[in-house]
């Protein structure tokens, strides 16, 4: 093999090497979380002021972790980190709110517990509302990072450019899809399957909304595929299962995939 081949490769690898593994980075996520929820760790503290410790030394990685990604240019990454934590009072509020609606909305779950420490819909919730706090100081490469690496752990894809209201109910969840300018409201209850997706995948379509819109206190069963910027989803609509969508529904609506299933007794033979 070419000299040059080997030499793309070896300056590939010293630009990468400074960026931390992915697993790194989740890392620090599981970190803040399993102090917001010592149901997910078995580390308990005895005085406040190790939390604030614990919660210092957290914000410090962050830093470190925005320098070696490089995950803005021109800006501060201790103002990032500092406005991160600033802001991690009102992250825990919504995800109690989420895990409150898990709880209310499932009748397999038995406590708060349970929905903290073992459903999938609410680690994917989790690190999205993470991933999604740190986009909305543009920080770059690592929100997706943290939301890949949910994905790949619970088959939950949400782009963290996404809006996503309080109470956001996931079921199940494998196989949901919801794309970077979905906007989502209040009190929606989505079931395993969903796509919330774009009617195009053109590269021009890049700054455009292209995802859509889902009002407040709706639900959304198994299968459905629910496509484009322009369609949106009156509140309070129930949508049906394998239901294929590509424009508006008014609220109030009941919008349901018809099949035809035709059930035939076999003979019996003796």
């Amino acid at each position: 093999m070419e000299e040059n081949f080997f030499l793309h490769i070896l300056e590939k690898q010293q630009r990468a090497e400074a960026v931390p593994p992915n697993e790194i980075i989740a890392g620090w996520a599981q970190k803040v979380l399993r102090l917001l929820y010592p149901e997910q760790s078995k580390k308990h503290y005895i005085s406040v002021d190790e939390i604030k410790q614990e919660f210092s030394a957290l914000e410090k990685e962050l830093v470190q972790i925005l320098n070696n990604t490089k995950a803005c240019k021109d800006c501060s990454k201790s103002f990032i980190a500092n406005k991160f934590f600033k802001d991690i009072p009102s992250l825990y509020d919504l995800l109690n709110k989420d895990a409150a609606a898990i709880f209310a909305g499932d009748p397999a779950a038995k406590s708060l517990f349970e929905v903290v420490r073992t459903y999938p819909g609410f680690m994917a919730i989790s690190f999205y509302r993470i991933a999604n706090s740190l986009q909305q100081q543009n920080v770059q490469v690592l929100p997706r990072i943290l939301t890949e690496y949910a994905h790949a752990h619970t088959g939950i894809d949400i782009h963290p450019g996404a809006v996503i209201g309080e109470n956001f109910f996931i079921d199940h969840g494998t196989g949901i899809v919801i794309g970077e300018t979905t906007v989502i409201g209040n009190h929606v209850k989505i079931y395993q399957g969903v796509t919330l997706g774009a009617l195009s995948v053109e590269k021009e379509m890049m700054n455009i909304k292209r995802h859509p819109t889902v009002e407040d206190h709706v639900i959304i069963y198994s299968g459905a595929t629910i496509l484009g910027g322009d369609t949106i989803i009156g509140h309070h609509s129930i949508i049906g299962g394998n239901v294929w969508l590509t424009g508006s529904v008014p609220p109030n609506s009941t919008v349901y995939h018809r099949a035809t299933i035709e059930v035939v007794k076999n003979k019996i033979v003796h």
